[in-house]
């Protein structure tokens, strides 16, 4: 029998439903299933999904809330977790035929640090192959099947923007967390490198990844960034004025205008709120930030895939085998060159963004591109996560087409909650109370 998808209520705030007593876990849960039932068959997000276990993971937790009370504000959330994460009780198969039902022997840290705070397992976004290159999913956008939901966490972002999951873990080496969130038009947050553990992931990059996630709402990123040990969340204090600045990037003439028009209606909300904004100068060298992103996440790749590409090319998908053996003439010198440019830039922007709130800029070139034309450029993502920082994306906002387009919020290293505070107090602004 074909569930009910909507038991009354919408999936935007589900989790502050269930957070305030409104639902229980089971009942969640049953939304979430209602929902994949209702979006899998055309949206594709998920490689795995177990509706039963879900069930009974929320009964139990329902029966510890009424004998214990919640672990915490997360006691009961269903999330879906990026198929390049391991978990015990769903196969990771990292989106490659090779680790077809493949089955982890324990949790990865993160997963487990949810799992620990209450939350329900309810599957396995999709991924592009390896989290990075080789076999796209068949995930399509879910506003606009032909369009691409964007990569390589394109499960993730459109597991949230349909409702089959109020939250979802996904990783980023250059803007696989941030581009599909605003693909998808959902909210999304890169926390600092480093901060959240990578026990249990496979490693693209690995001096690039790090574990990020989507989410119904701003708050429910900080909650989630709060329960992975970021720092307490803070709700945003009613009437502080923000210093924002107006980060254009040397990238700026690779905006859209679908872009351009979100970045400066954003800005004039700010400004018309009382916040302060002002245009932010461009910093020496950061015009090589991207270039430099590039050289390591393709050079790291090469060798994280060599392994894969010594057990034989047969299955091996042909961009795997020419990441291996072109290698895309990065020499160890070039390797060399783009670490240390990062490294000189990465306390120059922590010293300028420490005067500031957040640093407003795009989060993607425009709306989300036709699917037959890849996953979409990162071009607003890379540079910053070369430095380390912490991004949010605020959804809100769509093109010309109609389609969503998110804006970024970034802030210094370490200033992830700082970043996330702004964050929601700019979606009141974007999509309101």
């Amino acid at each position: 029998m074909k569930r009910n998808p909507d038991f009354g209520f919408q999936s935007q705030g589900l989790w502050a439903r269930l957070a305030r007593g409104e639902v229980s876990s089971e009942q969640a849960v049953e939304h979430c299933i209602a929902r994949y039932e209702d979006r899998e068959q055309d949206v594709q997000a998920f490689a795995a999904f177990d509706a039963e276990r879900a069930l009974g993971e929320a009964r139990a937790r329902d029966r510890e809330r009424e004998l214990r009370g919640p672990r915490g504000p997360l006691h009961g959330l269903p999330f879906a977790v990026k198929d390049v994460i391991d978990t015990v009780d769903l196969p990771t198969q990292r989106g490659s035929p090779r680790y077809e039902g493949r089955r982890a022997e324990q949790d990865a840290a993160c997963v487990r640090l949810l799992r620990q705070a209450g939350c329900v397992l309810l599957g396995k976004a999709d991924t592009v192959e390896f989290a990075g290159i080789g076999r796209d999913p068949p995930t399509a956008n879910p506003h606009d099947p032909k369009r691409t939901p964007g990569g390589s966490s394109a499960g993730s972002g459109a597991a949230v923007a349909t409702g089959m999951a109020p939250m979802a873990l996904g990783t980023q080496t250059g803007g696989s967390v941030i581009r599909p969130s605003s693909f998808c038009g959902v909210a999304g947050f890169k926390p600092t490198y480093g901060r959240v553990p990578v026990q249990g992931l496979w490693l693209h990059a690995p001096s690039l990844d790090t574990v990020g996630w989507m989410a119904e709402d701003v708050e429910l990123l900080a909650r989630t960034g709060e329960t992975l040990n970021l720092g307490e969340w803070q709700a945003p204090e009613a009437g502080r004025s923000l210093r924002i600045g107006l980060y254009r990037t040397p990238y700026w003439p690779d905006a859209e205008p679908a872009s351009r028009s979100a970045v400066e209606t954003a800005a004039d909300r700010l400004a018309a709120s009382g916040h302060g904004v002002e245009e932010v100068e461009e910093i020496p060298g950061a015009e090589n930030l991207n270039e430099w992103q590039d050289v390591i996440m393709h050079g790291e790749a090469r060798i994280s895939l060599m392994a894969e590409y010594g057990a034989g090319k047969q299955g091996l998908h042909e961009d795997i085998v020419e990441e291996v053996e072109v290698n895309r003439g990065i020499t160890p010198r070039a390797m060399a060159g783009a670490y240390d440019g990062i490294g000189v830039l990465r306390p120059a922007f922590d010293q300028r963004l420490a005067d500031y709130d957040a640093w407003l800029t795009a989060s993607v070139p425009g709306e989300a591109i036709p699917r037959r034309d890849g996953n979409g450029e990162a071009t607003f993502n890379r540079l910053f996560t070369a430095l380390q920082l912490p991004c949010v994306t605020v959804p809100g906002l769509t093109g010309p087409a109609g389609l969503p387009v998110g804006v970024q919020f970034v802030g210094a290293r370490f200033a992830d909650m700082r970043v996330l505070a702004a964050g929601a107090m700019l979606e009141k602004l974007l999509v309101g109370d």
